[in-house]
């Protein structure tokens, strides 16, 4: 079993040791301008009486373990791992879990004007926000929500922000069962492009969020995200990570110095993460690659 549904089970196992009732607990895991993502996890069952709520935020949680009732005055829904959770900010909800307890959500909130602008840049016409209560486990879906449950246990560095654009994107176009024309790019797109590798590559340690390096493009994070991937055949958070590593390896080939300390300043606030990337994009660690012949680099 997946360690995001032995947590669950243990959870859940913990409640019944105790008595205690059913209750939803959330771990935010990363935030940034109009975006948050939670670790969800309720333990809820038969027995716990289900009560109304409503949705702050617009709101689409990737279930990754357990199952639930939605119900919603869009519909009632049985939502089980692989679905998504719709919700439109201000809309009354409730969830229960009449035949079996407990459920993970890997949860993603939008902020009103964060979110209404992504849906108008994806082609969304008419009244703003989702028509379907959820969305069953769909294959555009797939690779987002399995390294969203890698980073909810820690096992993945994730890139959390352009996961809530593209999440988002792909559950406004399935919930309107049709695709915006994404082949048209934004006026002056490869002179946006370059000015961003530009400036990523004089300071790749430097904070590069996706909404800052939209915002030096002049685009909005939509916009932003497809275009560059689309020309450069990566997302901004690869190129950035790539632009760290080589920035780091260079460090270490430079002159002696402590590993942490080039982690540190070639932008990585992890030491584990900066060594498990390392070693994925250059096959050796860094201590490894210090110790080389500069002759065989």
């Amino acid at each position: 079993m997946a360690k995001i549904a032995v947590d669950l089970e243990r959870a859940l196992a913990r409640r019944a040791e105790h008595g205690t009732e059913g209750v939803a607990s959330a771990r935010m895991i990363a935030s940034g301008d109009g975006w948050t993502v939670a670790d969800v996890v309720c333990t809820s069952g038969p027995q716990d009486r289900p009560f109304e709520e409503r949705h702050t935020r617009y709101s689409i949680a990737m279930v990754v373990a357990g199952s639930f009732e939605y119900r919603t005055p869009r519909g009632h829904a049985l939502m089980t791992p692989g679905s998504l959770l719709l919700g439109n900010e201000g809309q009354c909800y409730e969830c229960g879990h009449q035949h079996a307890a407990g459920d993970r959500c890997v949860s993603f909130w939008y902020a009103p004007e964060y979110f209404e602008q992504m849906a108008a840049d994806s082609g969304a016409r008419g009244r703003l926000g989702f028509r379907n209560a959820r969305l069953p486990a769909i294959a555009a879906v797939s690779p987002l929500l399995a390294r969203a449950a890698a980073g909810a246990v820690g096992s993945a560095d994730v890139a959390w922000e352009e996961i809530a654009v593209k999440l988002a994107a792909s559950a406004l176009d399935a919930d309107r069962g049709g695709r915006a024309d994404v082949n048209v790019l934004p006026l002056n797109a490869v002179a946006r492009v370059t000015r961003t590798i530009r400036a990523i590559e004089r300071h790749p340690d430097a904070s590069l969020s996706l909404q800052s390096l939209a915002r030096g493009a002049g685009l909005s994070p939509y916009h932003f995200l497809r275009t560059f991937e689309r020309l450069t055949g990566v997302t901004p958070h690869q190129y950035v990570r790539r632009a760290r590593l080589r920035d780091a390896a260079l460090r270490l080939t430079d002159s002696p110095a402590k590993i942490v300390d080039v982690a540190l300043d070639s932008g990585f606030g992890d030491v584990s993460n900066f060594n498990r990337a390392f070693r994925a994009e250059f096959g050796v660690s860094p201590s490894r690659w210090e110790r080389r012949d500069r002759r065989e680099i």
